[in-house]
């Protein structure tokens, strides 16, 4: 979290955004937003995870990304007032705080260590988007098989004292799909990551030993 929006602000910054913002709570499965909703307020998770989703030109639904505790979230559409450009969804049980875009904009106008720390936030990504392609050898088709498999471990995976395993019926094939991937490009993220002891793999399953190398993979 350290990394994150909200670990990045000073207890005081923190109390400037909170006296502004509503408290919310979500159930596994509730929305937050959708694609191409007009909205533009700003979330912070406080607890949960929560999946990023977007469609394909065939209509297919692909989870691009999982944000999780101090990340934030729709602070494009605030600074754009643009359409939403994903769909928010909750993994697990969720808590956020959120505030519209306008006073967002006008905190980050007044107080200048919360907009640096959003442009903390911007550079942080681009960079890990570059470190990814660097060490990991893709980009956001990677990125979309790491948010999968941290999906699937969050709500499927049973933790023991090798990590978290995920038991699976579904072939190469069908998971590469459903990440909006070819298999080949699957397979090498796959092999990216065992090769770095981030999980192991066999038939039917899938075991996580390094949960917080995928979680920030998958910001």
């Amino acid at each position: 979290m350290e990394d994150s929006f909200w670990g990045r602000l000073s207890a005081p910054d923190r109390q400037v955004i909170e006296n502004l913002a509503t408290r919310r709570g979500y159930r596994p499965g509730d929305y937050l937003c959708h694609e191409g909703d007009q909205s533009n307020h700003v979330i912070v998770v406080l607890n949960g995870h929560v999946r990023v989703l977007t469609h394909t030109i065939d209509d297919r639904e692909v989870v691009i990304g999982v944000r999780a505790a101090g990340d934030i979230i729709g602070e494009q559409a605030a600074l754009d007032n643009g359409p939403r450009s994903a769909t928010l969804q909750a993994l697990d049980p969720v808590e956020v705080i959120t505030l519209t875009g306008t006073r967002f904009a006008t905190i980050c106008q007044q107080h200048a260590r919360i907009g640096w720390a959003l442009l903390g936030v911007f550079s942080g990504r681009l960079r890990e988007i570059g470190r990814q392609r660097a060490e990991y050898g893709g980009g956001s088709s990677s990125r979309r098989v790491y948010a999968q498999l941290l999906e699937l471990a969050l709500q499927y995976g049973r933790r023991n004292g090798n990590g978290i395993e995920i038991r699976h019926e579904s072939t190469q094939q069908q998971l590469a799909a459903n990440a909006a991937t070819s298999r080949e490009s699957y397979a090498r993220a796959l092999r990216e990551l065992r090769e770095r002891g981030v999980v192991t793999t066999g038939r039917g399953w899938i075991r996580v030993h390094n949960e917080e190398e995928l979680r920030r993979l998958a910001r």
